[in-house]
């Protein structure tokens, strides 16, 4: 198995892609097997998700109404509502597996690999990519 951690700045964003950098690994690593993607972090998720047609910004802001950004919570440090971005790995799971034929990420057509993260307060992430040989 081979692993890679990738650092990104999702900033602002609540929708960041980052299927360039695991198609580059799997491409790197070369041959089949499966990648698996991971987010070390309490507040944010992975995705498959068709990008620039509006679903991205859809789920964003959908994610204000599944997950209001107030008072409600009772996780409170942090920025107002942050309690929702605790809650918002139990709803967009921070794993996924990809398979790959050739080097090759075998999404659909339309199918993209985000990050979603709500946390303004952290926009400084990881992500743990490992690819098992098949």
């Amino acid at each position: 198995m081979r692993t890679t951690e990738v650092t990104l700045h999702t900033g602002d964003r609540r929708i960041t892609d980052v299927t360039d950098a695991c198609a580059a690994f799997a491409a790197d690593v070369g041959g089949d097997g499966l990648l698996h993607v991971f987010l070390p972090h309490a507040t944010a998720g992975l995705a498959l998700l068709e990008t620039g047609a509006g679903s991205d910004d859809d789920l964003a802001g959908h994610l204000d109404t599944l997950l209001p950004r107030d008072e409600r919570w009772r996780h409170r440090h942090g920025s107002p509502g942050h309690g929702a971005d605790h809650v918002l790995p139990a709803f967009i799971s921070p794993s996924l597996s990809v398979p790959v034929d050739d080097g090759r990420l075998a999404l659909g057509t339309w199918q993209s690999i985000v990050v979603v993260d709500a946390n303004a307060d952290n926009p400084r992430r990881t992500l743990r990519l490992s690819l098992l040989a098949g």
